[in-house]
């Protein structure tokens, strides 16, 4: 089972996010928008390699991305439920 602060160290490292630290990002932030962490479409589709390369998993569902994807808490509920 994954931690929310191991997720937050890998979107770290693998977006490549150097002016963050793990304690600056809040488990309920939004990941998109001007709001919270402020990805956009380029990060999603890194995050979702980032996904892929270090847990294994696929988001196949596209309707359920805008959720999956909301949170740190909820892409790390996502991530332990496809792994368990």
């Amino acid at each position: 089972m994954i931690s929310t602060d191991d997720l937050k160290s890998k979107i770290i490292e693998g977006l490549s996010l150097e002016d963050i630290e793990i304690d600056e990002i809040g488990d309920e932030d939004p990941l998109f928008g001007d709001d919270g962490l402020g990805l956009d479409s380029v990060d999603a589709i890194e995050l979702t390699l980032v996904l892929e390369k270090e847990y294994s998993v696929k988001v196949t569902n596209m309707a359920e991305a805008e959720n999956i994807f909301a949170t740190i808490n909820s892409l790390c509920k996502y991530i332990n439920s496809q792994r368990a």
